[in-house]
């Protein structure tokens, strides 16, 4: 029992820094201080297996907190139009992003204009503000009441590059992934009904929702492979006569 409790109240404590790290806006490097801190309750995970018997019905029937609704601010939406401006004007860049999500952006206008560009480079089309538009049109974006105007002068006003803007609103994403994980591990230990080892697995799933987006996250801001050159055989120097085949022939001396 003392043993029980002890885990969960660590673990209670664990899912409370994640937590506090996920909404910390002094953090230099937030993202990587809240991978860093999921990587910790993860680790104390696994000092607790071996510790408690597996039985049967290992999940918790704690009810999960609703996930929060995206942070829709206005820091967050000037960034989304800014990443869909850069990318229009240089499209290319569209190519190497796939780590950014549809599900990354806070608003679903934002969203489905990225899934235009996307669709737009796929298919090798010139890409511009007019051809966005009409990709959005095709796909019913207009009929939510965006005005052509609106998105034209949207797209209009590129600053920076589409990677840096794409990053900014990825880590958002990362801390909003985090952020709920440490509201639902909390969930499960604050529920008396919940054995330890329920604990355990609940808060193993719960950490695994984080592994998508954690490799997105490793995938953009990774520096890029350097290419070196293919090795080619070094030239042999060019013969002077054919190649012997046959041995020299000696004279033979006659005495």
């Amino acid at each position: 029992m003392i043993r029980a409790d002890h885990a969960r109240r660590t673990l209670r404590e664990l899912a409370d820094r994640l937590c506090q790290t996920a909404t910390d806006t002094t953090l230099p490097d937030p993202a990587v201080a809240v991978l860093a801190q999921a990587d910790a309750l993860g680790g104390y995970l696994d000092e607790l297996t071996p510790q408690f018997t597996p039985h049967p019905g290992s999940l918790p029937r704690t009810p999960a907190p609703p996930p929060p609704p995206p942070e829709a601010g206005e820091e967050a939406l000037d960034e989304e139009r800014l990443l869909l401006a850069t990318a229009t004007a240089h499209p290319n860049e569209v190519t190497t992003m796939r780590w950014l999500q549809p599900d990354d952006f806070t608003h679903p206008l934002h969203a489905g204009l990225w899934q235009c560009l996307v669709a737009l480079t796929r298919r090798d089309t010139p890409v511009d503000p007019v051809t966005v538009l009409w990709e959005a049109q095709h796909r019913g974006l207009l009929s939510t009441g965006a005005e052509p105007s609106e998105l034209l002068d949207l797209l209009a006003g590129p600053v920076g590059s589409p990677e840096y803007w794409g990053e900014r609103i990825l880590q958002r994403s990362v801390l909003q992934v985090a952020h709920h994980i440490g509201r639902l591990i909390e969930a499960f230990t604050q529920d008396p009904a919940t054995t330890p080892y329920q604990l355990v697995v609940g808060s193993r799933r719960a950490l695994a929702d984080l592994t998508a987006v954690r490799t997105r996250w490793q995938h953009a801001t990774s520096p890029a492979p350097v290419s070196r050159p293919a090795r080619t055989r070094g030239t042999a120097a060019p013969r002077t006569s054919p190649p012997r085949t046959t041995a020299p022939h000696t004279p033979r001396i006659s005495r």
